[in-house]
């Protein structure tokens, strides 16, 4: 029976097809809306590229410890990545916004994924490896301004909060994937198979994007220009006759980046001082929290099993928990979009500073991932506030607001990585050894107040109305 009702639904669309097109293509899109497709695309092109930044650090750190490079050397080379995704942030804006975001996510992927299957892991090799990560950083860093880009055209108002948690959630739990998979993978294969692999993603990624992505075509979005989305924000070469749904045809100036606008704009940089804040407690997490494990509780990481995980998970979670609240707020019409950003923001980074100041309390397995869950998924939560807020504010410059803002978050990571290994090695000068809550306190109670401070900021100076055109 269900057999039959297929079949006969296929020859009715064929049968539409040659009577009436257009009412064909809405059939078949009410099967399955393009925009879905994008949005699930820029999900798994997330993850990918979390997995690639994850199995680096996990097949670099075996090769150099195999090979007997110092600790100093092995930093330098993990930071490399960061130097040239912080350089390429409002580069990939401006580009996405000239050449389309479309195109240049697709030229991203495929610069990375080569870099990563051509050069070796060689650990005496330093220059090759510096070049290689600086050039994996610069493209990446192409990614996130892209993707605001395109989702900037593709996904409406009403349901922008949950397609940017979702395709944010992506990084979560490719770092959780990595972490589980890829540890096996090096034990039995070796570190060069960790590059291959991700290569490998990264080429079949490529290949579904060149095949279901498109631009947003204007008959799906007649009133794309007053929505805030579709066609409208296509970018444009030169003065281009655009056709009106009367028949007519107008002439439309390619738009310049209002950059004085941006740079001056308090609720831009509200934005970028929340990016800031999440990216230095986020960064802080995922590279010391191995050592705060270790050393300041005196625990396996190889004992703790899929505990260790479990941060990341919670991360992709609530991501999308609050990317499905704010949608439903939003259009339920119970808060405006102004103060639907405002609340999850403000709740989410205020039990993220909570948790992150009560950490070095918790002296056991349990209650140290528990604590720290609950931080990364409550900041997790807060993305559906100020990371979606590009969008609100400027659909148009999605796109390099999100570069602007994602340079700071980068900076943030760099600055509160350094930052935490100097604090920790004072401690340790002073006492000795990093057992003691002490020695830990500063270091998570940086981000905790950052988060206090930042959230206060978004409260009292952000918006949710469009104040760019």
């Amino acid at each position: 029976m269900p057999f039959s009702f297929a079949l006969q639904f296929s020859k009715n669309l064929r049968t539409i097809d040659k009577l009436n097109p257009v009412l064909s293509k809405r059939m078949r899109l009410i099967k399955f809306p393009k925009r879905f497709l994008i949005v699930i695309l820029t999900f798994i092109s997330t993850c990918v590229c979390y997995i690639e930044r994850v199995g680096f650090s996990i097949a670099y750190t075996a090769a150099a410890d195999a090979a007997g490079v110092n600790q100093s050397s092995k930093g330098r080379i993990l930071s490399t990545f960061y130097y040239g995704y912080a350089c390429s942030q409002v580069p990939g804006g401006w580009a996405a916004q000239r050449i389309g975001g479309r195109k240049v996510l697709l030229l991203s992927f495929v610069l990375w994924s080569s870099t990563c299957f051509l050069v070796p892991i060689d650990p005496n090799g330093v220059m090759m490896l510096v070049l290689a990560r600086l050039l994996v950083g610069v493209a990446q860093g192409f990614i996130f301004p892209s993707i605001h880009t395109v989702l900037a055209q593709w996904v409406p108002p009403h349901e922008r909060s949950r397609s940017v948690s979702l395709t944010t959630s992506g990084m979560y739990l490719g770092a959780a994937v990595g972490m589980l998979v890829l540890p096996s993978l090096v034990k039995f294969k070796g570190p060069q198979s960790v590059f291959f692999a991700e290569a490998a993603l990264g080429v079949m990624w490529s290949l579904l994007w060149y095949k279901y992505a498109s631009d947003p075509p204007r008959s799906e979005h007649p009133k794309a220009t007053a929505a805030g989305f579709g066609e409208s924000l296509l970018p444009i070469k030169g003065n281009q006759k655009i056709k009106m749904e009367n028949g007519g045809s107008t002439v439309r100036a390619a738009a310049k980046i209002p950059w004085k606008k941006i740079m001056i704009s308090v609720p831009v940089w509200t934005i970028v001082a929340n990016n800031f804040t999440f990216h230095y407690a986020l960064y802080v997490l995922m590279n010391w929290l191995p050592t705060y494990f270790e050393q300041g509780l005196q625990l396996s990481l190889q004992d703790m099993g899929s505990s260790k995980m479990m941060p990341y998970l919670n991360m992709f979670l609530f991501s999308n928990i609050g990317g499905v609240i704010a949608d439903h707020l939003i259009t339920k019409r119970i808060l405006s979009v102004t103060k639907t950003r405002k609340v999850l923001n403000t709740v989410g980074f205020t039990i993220a500073s909570i948790a992150l100041m009560a950490l070095p309390i918790f002296r056991t397995s349990n209650g140290a991932v528990f604590c720290s869950s609950v931080a990364l998924g409550f900041l997790a939560l807060g993305r559906a506030g100020f990371a979606v807020n590009h969008m609100d504010i400027a659909p148009r410059y999605a796109g390099i607001l999100m570069g602007v803002s994602n340079t700071a978050g980068t900076l943030a990571g760099i600055i509160g990585v350094d930052l935490t290994g100097k604090l920790l090695e004072a401690a340790k000068t002073a006492s000795s050894d990093l057992s003691s809550p002490e020695s830990w306190r500063v270091v998570f109670f940086i981000p905790g107040l950052l988060c206090v401070c930042s959230s206060f900021l978004f409260l009292l100076f952000s918006t949710g109305e469009r104040i760019f055109d």
